[in-house]
C-alpha cells in the first residue's frame, strides 16, 4: 500500500470524500457541498478546485484497497495540522448532514474522526448542533 505525504488541504477533502462514501454512494448533494467548501473557506486558498475530482477520486481508489480506511486515516493525521482539527471534523458533520439522512454508518465514522482527531465531546456537540441548524428546513 503506497503512503505519501498529503497537504493540509488534501486531508480536508480526503475527510469530506470518506465521510460522503461511507455508505457507499456519494450523493449529489454530498458532491456540490464539497465543491462549494473547498471554493469558498480559506482552508482551500492555495488549493486549485480543478484538482477536486483527481483528489476525490485518488481517495476513493486508496479506500478500496485493502486496511484502505486505516491508510487515509494514517495519511490525514500526518498531514493535518492541529489547529484544522475542529475544521476537519466540521467539514465531515456538514458532508453527513448535507443529505437530510444520518445512517448508523456515518455516524461510526464521525465517531471515528472525533477519536482520530481528538475532538472534544463538548465541541463535537456543538459543531453537530450548529450543522443541524445551518440544515433545518424553513
Amino acid at each position: 500500500m503506497k503512503t505519501t505525504t498529503i497537504s493540509p488541504a488534501t486531508a480536508l477533502i480526503y475527510i469530506m470524500v470518506t465521510m460522503s462514501a461511507v455508505d457507499r454512494q456519494m450523493s449529489d448533494r454530498e458532491l456540490g457541498k464539497i465543491g462549494r467548501i473547498v471554493q469558498n473557506l480559506p482552508p482551500f486558498e492555495d488549493f486549485d478546485p480543478q484538482r477536486l475530482i483527481y483528489v476525490a477520486e485518488e481517495c476513493g481508489a486508496i479506500l478500496q484497497e485493502q486496511d484502505g480506511l486505516e491508510a487515509v486515516f494514517g495519511l490525514i493525521k500526518e498531514a493535518l495540522p492541529d489547529h484544522l482539527r475542529e475544521t476537519a471534523y466540521a467539514m465531515a458533520v456538514e458532508i453527513a448532514i448535507v443529505d437530510k439522512t444520518f445512517n448508523p454508518e456515518e455516524a461510526r465514522l464521525l465517531q471515528l474522526f472525533r477519536e482520530m482527531l481528538r475532538i472534544d465531546k463538548l465541541v463535537a456537540a456543538a459543531i453537530e448542533r450548529g450543522a443541524r441548524a445551518r440544515h433545518m428546513p424553513v
